[in-house]
């Protein structure tokens, strides 16, 4: 198929495989909707409570 003929549904879609076959950024993603996609809604929930305990207690002791 030419790419001149080639629709732009087509093309989104090629674009789309060659990104899954070839992630731009490490092995396994490294996104945040990577991490937060494989975690359960528990884990996600735990991890955002971590991170806000920890800026609380950064905050406390470095300021």
């Amino acid at each position: 198929m030419d790419s001149d003929k080639e629709t732009s549904e087509d093309r989104r879609e090629r674009l789309r495989q060659k990104e899954l076959r070839h992630p731009s950024s490490s092995i396994r993603g490294s996104n945040l909707s990577d991490l937060v996609g494989g975690l359960s809604w528990k884990g996600t929930g735990i991890m955002i409570l971590f991170l806000i305990i920890g800026f609380v207690l950064y905050s406390i002791f470095f300021r």
